[in-house]
């Protein structure tokens, strides 16, 4: 277990630095409100107003006018005064609509409301007039969606009345859909792309990172019903925010109490007879509940806020019907807590301390359509995530924030089927029995053509009749029986510390608004893993092909079955196991960031510097070896560091409103992503906790057995750069009527200097007499070895070969992204629209998701199949289009608000199908096929895909506060079940058929009450 006395660090993540475009306000004989214009606010889970007083008479002045800034969010007002130019800045205000008060020397008082959204500035202007009657009030209303003056980047920030409009669902994951520019996706793990990988996404929870330390996938799904605003960045970003992300950044902001207390219960259902029957061949009743609750108010009136929540989802199937037949039944049941405190112990200091402890436990859980009910596994997730915020006010020019937080995620998962068979290295395999060994991979006739068909199909044949299923009456193979094949225990941390200093300097041309903020976060993997009986077992027929990692000499035609079994599952003669193994990383950022506002120019130079570091387990330090280093399973070492002359990100950008209204901004950007399993995947205890393929005869007895590739401690190889993404983006936004606002821009990608571990010898080793590849480019031969020295490194430690695996950058490794997007929001009395459009093309040589069959899963980044041997090289028909390649994306959503007190929304989504390849591994002389692609990257699409969202939600207020709620949802209105994730294998007897579908078309109900 991980120790309890952690060192508490602060931090402080907002990823995404937001701006919006409102529509202009209305304009009166006394105010004229400007344009809610969107400056990038600071780093924290807040917004902020700035303005400028003016007015029309001579003698008139606009020094010193009072600005009072008041919320039902914030315990105390914010006033500040005007300078001599009449201009006014109140920053770190708690997003959410505010009543500005402006009150000018000769006592007339003037107001307006102002909507203010997380990490964004609102900009009003005020002419002061004398006061002839009533104050009347001006409301200005943010747009929630577009940039706009003075910011360069492309933002996109939404509310919590856009949320419940629309058919948007109850998790994190479900808002991305209405995103402009993010393709939609039902993943579970993996993250959408937009313009980059799905590992390198960014998600922030009031500014914690969320995202699974080593692998970069959202990890967190907290309730949509206690998300208050969320921002967005996709590109263009600032030097504000500590954006490292190599795909896009989001940050929500949790709900927070006011002075009225409130509270609200909702029951939402989704029964079995809801739903359209599924396309993916799985026949399961599924019947759907979600409860929510929350209370707020005031522990001190006008000081001290409070917020709690409930939310407890949970899921039974039934009646679930595989190919083999009937299996158990399904249930995941899951209670989260959420609570907040905020703060204001004085006018210029705010605190937010908050705590959510989420527990999740599965049942009856992984049975696919081709498996066995015997291969159900079940899991346990627990998720603590604590933070404390806060930011204080210096002076009228000077505030200073800072977060500290703490995210624990631990997760275990076992087989429901548990086996008695302990693998012992030596022992035999009972061939008769292999659906009692382990989880059994069923095999699949060859075709004629393949090498060594007839004798491997013979023996398939067997396999078939004893462990098939019936499709059309015929006993069929490639399906799973046994066990579930693997226990595991896998536990994450983050630890993290951010502070920020803002300036703002005022000159009689110049106004530079400066941030300097620093972050430090370190996070943690602990792993155990052991294997079910012989975990994974696979038929190999004694075919004379070469197998991936096998120990020299074995003779791949003795070899008819193999079991991959991790170490952990093994004792040695003293009856000890492995212990677990704990990998570490740790990170400094800083940022200094000036925005720069000249007449109608506004410019930004920033930059971003970082020091990334990983830690690994089992070496110490010992000067006698000519390594340096000496065995000590279980002990902490450092294993490599990039340092800050390595990791500096420019970001600069320039903003030109030409109208005084209408702008084009360019920018360009530089990112390193984070997001990296060499920590665990390098380390060097993986020697001892290896993945193990253990090789058998025909009759089941043991031949010989080595690491699995890959799966072992790695050195680096000399002179590597960082992953990096460069990114330029040129655009305009423009008002075309006070309703109606349009973006349009363009961007281009690249990326560069991937990390991967492959074969010392990889660019020189021979591929098989069989292969059909002509094999390594000379250019790259002629590098030769990735690190030449590698025999002396290992000195005390080892004794490598020449596939011995090392960290190296990928030879010519790149990605390249284009995009041109447009983008318009309509705002109507009683209505909103907003249409987007993306093209897109995503291609290169290298392609992190798409390593592996299932893609939606937790994969190695940085350690993954790529650059396995041969056919898994950067030169192996992997240049093309690749997985994240969607060319075509429109989307449309909308609300409408009716005059009995309801609102009808919709959504609608169209994007083009997913590239696919073959895979062959006989291509390269293997018997694998995986990620061998024998065509060139993205040869092939799937279908696209598009369906349409409905929702209704009609309330019934009484007594002037309590609210009866009914709302109906429905999703994919046509029941667009589209397959995607295609099986490329060429050797399956279901290549070519998706292994997704969209989901089917389902009805929503819910009542909730408001308090």
């Amino acid at each position: 277990m991980k120790s309890q006395q952690q060192t508490l660090h602060k931090h402080r993540l907002v990823d995404a630095v937001q701006t919006a475009l409102t529509k202009p306000a209305k304009v009166s004989a006394v105010v004229l409100a400007g344009m809610l214009l969107c400056t990038p606010a600071l780093a924290q889970q807040a917004g902020g107003i700035r303005g400028k007083v003016t007015t029309e008479q001579a003698t008139g002045s606009v020094s010193g006018v009072t600005v009072v800034a008041t919320s039902p969010v914030m315990p105390k007002p914010r006033t500040v005064h005007t300078r001599e130019d009449g201009s006014f800045n109140l920053p770190l205000l708690i997003p959410g609509r505010y009543t500005l008060t402006i009150t000018a020397a000769d006592g007339s008082v003037q107001q307006m409301e102002v909507d203010v959204l997380l990490d964004q500035t609102s900009n009003v202007n005020v002419a002061l007039q004398s006061q002839t009657g009533d104050i009347e009030v001006i409301q200005v209303v943010g747009s929630p969606f577009f940039a706009q003056q003075g910011n360069s980047s492309l933002s996109n920030s939404l509310g919590s009345d856009v949320v419940e409009a629309l058919p948007v669902g109850q998790t994190f994951r479900d808002m991305l859909k209405i995103v402009p520019g993010v393709q939609y996706t039902e993943n579970g793990t993996l993250g959408p792309s937009a313009g980059g990988s799905g590992a390198h996404n960014k998600y922030g929870f009031d500014g914690v990172d969320v995202s699974m330390p080593l692998f970069g996938n959202l990890a967190s799904e907290p309730s949509t019903h206690d998300i208050e605003m969320v921002s967005m960045e996709r590109g263009g970003a600032k030097a504000v925010g500590f954006n490292r992300s190599g795909g896009f950044a989001i940050n929500t902001k949790s709900k927070s109490g006011t002075n009225e207390f409130k509270g609200s219960v909702e029951y939402k259902i989704e029964n079995k007879n809801f739903a359209a029957s599924r396309e993916d061949g799985v026949e399961q009743d599924t019947d759907k509940t979600w409860i929510t609750a929350s209370v707020s108010g005031p522990l001190i009136e006008d000081q001290l806020f409070f917020y709690g929540s409930y939310y407890g989802p949970e899921e039974k199937g039934s009646n679930k019907v595989t190919a083999y037949g009937p299996t158990k039944a399904y249930k995941s049941d899951r209670d989260e807590y959420f609570g907040k405190l905020t703060w204001a112990p004085t006018d210029d200091l705010l605190l937010n301390l908050s705590y959510r402890d989420s527990d999740r436990v599965v049942t009856g859980g992984s049975i696919g359509e081709f498996e066995t009910d015997s291969v159900s596994a079940g899991d346990q997730a627990t998720q603590k995530i604590f933070t404390f915020d806060g930011s204080y006010i210096l002076g009228d020019y000077t505030t200073l924030s800072f977060n500290i937080n703490k995210f624990d995620y631990k997760t275990g998962g076992k087989p429901d089927v548990e086996l008695g068979v302990v693998p012992e290295l030596g022992a035999s395999l009972d061939v008769a029995n292999l659906d009692q060994m382990g989880y059994f991979n069923v095999p699949d006739l060859l075709a004629d053509t393949e090498v060594d068909a007839a004798s491997f199909n013979v023996g398939a044949q067997e396999l078939i009749n004893r462990y098939g299923y019936t499709e059309n009456g015929v006993l069929t193979g490639g399906g799973g029986v046994g066990a579930y094949y693997q226990y595991n225990n896998q536990n994450f941390f983050r630890d993290s510390f951010e502070l920020a200093l803002d300036h703002e300097i005022i000159g009689n041309e110049l106004v530079h608004s400066i941030h300097v903020g620093l972050k430090y976060s370190e996070a943690e993997e602990e792993l155990s893993r052991f294997s079910n009986g012989w975990g994974s077992i696979s038929y190999h027929g004694g075919r004379n092909v070469a197998l991936d990692g096998s120990p020299a000499g074995l003779d791949p035609t003795s070899v008819y079955y193999i079991a991959t079994t991790e170490q952990m599952s093994f004792v040695n003669e003293s009856g000890q196991a492995v212990s677990a193994i704990h990998s570490f990383s740790e990170s400094w950022n800083l940022e200094i960031n000036d925005t720069i506002e000249h007449g109608d120019f506004t410019y930004n130079i920033g930059v971003l510097i970082s020091k990334d570091t990983l830690y690994g387990q089992g070496l110490r330090a010992n000067s006698a070896n000519g390594s340096g280093w000496e065995l000590a399973m279980g002990e902490k070492y450092k294993m490599y560091s990039v340092d800050w002359q390595d990791l500096i990100q420019p970001r600069l950008g320039i903003d030109w409103k030409y109208d005084g209204q209408n702008s084009v901004f360019a920018n360009y950007a530089s990112y390193n992503p984070e997001a990296s399993s060499l920590a665990r995947a390098a380390s060097w205890d993986r020697n001892t906790q290896q993945s193990l393929k253990v090789y058998f005869d025909e009759d089941g007895n043991f031949l010989d057995s080595g690491a699995a590739n890959g799966s072992s401690g790695k050195f680096f190889a000399d002179n590597m750069k960082p992953h990096r993404i460069d990114e330029i983006t040129l655009g305009t936004t423009r008002a075309i009527t006070d309703r109606l606002q349009l973006r349009g821009h363009t961007r281009y990608r690249y990326g560069s200097h991937f990390w991967e571990d492959m074969p010392n010898n990889g660019r020189i080793a021979a591929y098989p007499a069989s292969s059909q590849s002509p094999g390594v480019p000379a250019h790259i031969a002629d590098k030769g070895l990735y690190i030449p020295d590698l025999a002396d490194r290992y000195d005390g430690i080892g004794s490598p070969s020449g596939g011995t695996y090392v960290i190296a950058e990928i030879d010519d490794g790149q990605t390249k992204y284009w995009e041109v997007s447009l983008e318009a929001e309509y705002f109507g009395d009683r209505t909103y629209f907003n249409l987007s459009y993306v093209w897109s093309h995503y291609y290169g040589n290298f392609d992190q998701d798409n390593t592996t069959t299932n893609q939606d899963q937790n994969i190695f980044i940085g350690s993954s199949n790529y650059g396995d041997g041969p056919g898994r090289y950067s030169w192996d028909n992997k240049y093309g289009t690749l997985a994240g390649d969607k060319p075509h994306l429109l989307k449309a959503f909308g609300y409408y608000t009716t005059d009995w007190e309801a609102n009808i929304g919709a959504y609608l989504v169209y994007q083009s199908g997913q590239p696919w390849e073959n895979w062959d591994g006989a291509y390269y002389g293997y018997s694998s096929g995986t990620i061998r692609y024998s065509e060139p990257a993205g040869s092939r699409r799937s279908a696209s895909h598009w369906q349409l969202d409905l929702s209704y939600n009609q309330n019934f207020t009484f007594a002037d506060k309590y609210v009866l709620r009914f709302r109906a949802d429905l999703f994919n209105v046509f029941d667009r079940q589209t397959g995607y994730r295609i099986n490329p294998l060429v050797t399956s007897t279901t290549y070519g058929e998706p292994t997704e579908f969209y989901n089917p078309r389902r009805l929503q109900l819910s009542v909730g009450f408001d308090f």
